[in-house]
């Protein structure tokens, strides 16, 4: 599977959200919706899960409206987090720590 690296690095292609928006996967979407809805103690529902990446035209999740390092990547007019000098920083170390594959993701593009 290709790699699709969003704003913080993580792999948009391999997001559950992001595959069942390709495939319209309304079953899917629905078991998302129930199953991020607990994880997250969120109340979402299978109309929230679209997503089409957040560096891409198109379709968000809600939560890309509202992320913090999206904001701080969009605001310094780069793609990702691997252009600014400050990675990590307060903004996204939190993430880093839950999910490492995305500080080596970013990695990867600054090589």
């Amino acid at each position: 599977m290709d790699k699709m690296i969003s704003s913080c690095g993580l792999n948009c292609a391999g997001c559950e959200a992001f595959q069942a928006t390709k495939t319209n996967d309304i079953a899917r979407k629905a078991q998302i919706a129930i199953d991020w809805s607990k994880r997250y103690d969120a109340a979402l529902t299978a109309d929230d899960i679209n997503c089409e990446g957040c560096r891409e035209a198109g379709l968000k999740f809600s939560w890309c409206n509202k992320c913090p390092i999206r904001a701080c990547v969009v605001s310094k007019g780069y793609g990702t987090c691997a252009e600014c000098e400050e990675l990590p920083c307060q903004i996204n170390s939190f993430l880093f720590e839950a999910v490492p594959e995305a500080m080596e993701n970013l990695k990867e593009l600054m090589r």
